[in-house]
């Protein structure tokens, strides 16, 4: 019985409820599916409307309290009240759509919305705090595992709502605030943090593996279902039961890790004793091995030589002595030009789509999230590859996603016939790249103690960017355009509709692509010495290997 309660407590069992929370936390990137219907309903106009994809998004600002809470509450706590406020705000939102209630006033709509936005910052501070602790020296993967897998719950629930209820905006919006409470309520039993997390690199990278390996044949599922016609009633089932077994089949990692450490056990002689202890005596920054340390006091003695004043970048560093930084607001300015410009195209899809001449957007609205997921899971573990081979600095990364947006929105603003297709694979893929890499980067820039809160400070950006590009900028411009075409009506049809917004878009990548390039190389010493860790322990490992 003891060995069983150890299993469900083990870290591998941690990360599986991990990515089924991620796999439901992307409910906030669905507002495409359920926003004509919202418009209609209540009788709004495009500004209104991208207020309200605005509201959504500074539910994220609130997160600033999920990130104060990861300090002082259990990893259970926080997932109950990220659970119990999206069950709130999206139920709200299906009484109003499902017209089983009066659309309520414009303001409350917006407080109802802003708390589902915000569920998901206590339920992605839970996942991700806990997840790069126990995985110290893999979080290149892990944020790309976790992350992909939040890129791919849009998908999820849209060809599920698509092959169970037939695209019906209300039914969408029982699923959004059903799905997720149930799902936190069981990962409130398997995802905590373990002290003692440290493992054989080996055995983990095969892991991660075999996580992304299913991860992707979930995306290219979904991407095989959004290109059926018509799918059959029996066929769209057989579908959703068939995503549910590939939801489900990671739990086969930690039963393998579990019995593989019984049989371990059980033939291994007692040799350790006293030595599985602490790992390193006095190591109260959560060191995983003594090279880690070494290479941290390393760099120490060179910032106090130097005469720098506070810590120096890979060190732990309190909120205000990061906030102090030139780097860290390099860091978030260039991610609020990636993930906010993002922002605007996702929460826009709807009406993209149909001034382009599409009545049904649920394709690429599904397309932007699954490229999204390739866009997480290769740019989380190609990081962590560079950076062990080499060294290379993880914020390059997002220099390159920068210039590759920058051009999807060149081919969304010119508007040719299936740019529309492109634009939404390319803005998805680096949309993904900005979150896989801006997560486990800023914990390696300024550790892991206050990472809670550090994290939910640039989420911040989430709010801002959908504020100034998608509130301000595209409901502005499409109005205007609206207003000039229909003379004075709410609908903008024709590839001019949103043509500035993409060209203005398009130039504050180019502004992100140049700050990503002057981080990495401002980083390029912290990654040196990341590198050289990494190293160190695979040689010790491996020489030590009879």
């Amino acid at each position: 019985m003891g060995a069983d309660w150890s299993w469900s407590r083990s870290k591998w069992v941690g990360l599986v409820a991990a990515v089924w929370i991620q796999a439901i936390s992307g409910n906030n990137y669905t507002f495409s599916n359920y926003s004509d219907a919202l418009k209609s309903l209540m009788h709004l106009n495009q500004i209104q409307l991208n207020n309200l994809s605005v509201a959504k998004d500074v539910g994220k600002a609130f997160g600033l309290l999920a990130g104060l809470a990861s300090d002082k509450m259990g990893t259970w706590a926080i997932l109950l009240i990220g659970s119990l406020e999206g069950l709130i705000g999206y139920g709200v939102q299906w009484l109003v759509v499902s017209q089983t209630i009066q659309p309520l006033p414009y303001w409350q709509m917006c407080i109802f919305l802003c708390m589902g936005g915000n569920s998901t910052t206590w339920m992605n501070t839970a996942v991700l705090v806990t997840c790069i602790r126990n995985f110290r020296r893999s979080r290149g993967p892990v944020s790309g595992i976790l992350k992909g897998y939040v890129g791919l719950s849009t998908a999820i629930f849209t060809d599920l709502c698509s092959a169970l209820f037939a695209h019906d905006p209300a039914l969408f919006l029982v699923m959004l605030a059903l799905i997720p409470f149930v799902v936190c309520l069981s990962g409130i039993f398997f995802l905590r943090e373990i002290p003692t997390a440290d493992g054989n690199d080996h055995e983990d990278s095969t892991y991660f593996g075999v996580f992304s390996a299913v991860a992707v044949l979930v995306a290219v599922y979904l991407l095989a279902f959004d290109f059926v016609p018509n799918p059959s009633t029996f066929a769209s089932r057989a579908f959703s039961v068939g995503l549910l077994v590939l939801l489900a089949a990671p739990l086969g990692i930690p039963v393998h890790s579990h019995f593989k450490s019984r049989g371990l056990d059980r033939f291994k002689p007692d040799l350790e004793g006293p030595s599985k202890e602490p790992l390193l005596r006095g190591n109260d920054k959560g060191y995983e091995s003594e090279e880690e340390r070494g290479s941290v006091l390393a760099e120490d003695a060179v910032a106090v030589a130097v005469g720098k004043s506070g810590p120096a970048l890979g060190d732990e560093h309190t909120i205000w002595e990061a906030l102090r930084t030139v780097d860290f607001w390099i860091l978030f300015v260039s991610f609020l030009c990636g993930v906010g410009t993002g922002l605007a195209v996702m929460n826009n899809m709807g009406q993209i789509g149909l001034a382009l001449g599409y009545s049904d957007v649920s394709l690429f609205v599904s397309l932007t999230s699954i490229w999204g997921f390739f866009g997480r899971i290769v740019s989380g573990s190609g990081s962590e590859y560079f950076i062990k081979k080499g060294g290379t600095p993880r914020p390059l990364w997002n220099a390159a996603s920068q210039i590759v947006m920058g051009v999807g929105y060149i081919l969304l603003a010119m508007a040719m016939p299936g740019s529309l297709y492109v634009g939404s694979i390319v803005v998805g893929i680096c949309y993904g790249v900005r979150l896989a890499i801006t997560v486990p980067t800023a914990s390696e820039l300024f550790g892991l103690k206050y990472y809670g809160l550090m994290y939910n400070i640039l989420i911040l950006n989430l709010p801002l960017g959908s504020f100034l590009f998608s509130g301000l900028l595209a409901g502005i411009l499409y109005d205007m355009e609206a207003t000039t075409a229909t003379g004075g009506g709410n609908t903008c049809v024709g590839p001019h509709c949103y043509r500035l917004v993409f060209i203005i878009m398009a130039a504050a990548c180019v502004v992100g692509f140049f700050l990503d390039l002057l981080l990495s190389i401002r980083t390029k010493k912290v990654y040196n010495n990341i590198s050289f860790s990494k190293t160190s322990k695979k040689n010790s490992v491996t020489s030590s290997t009879p």
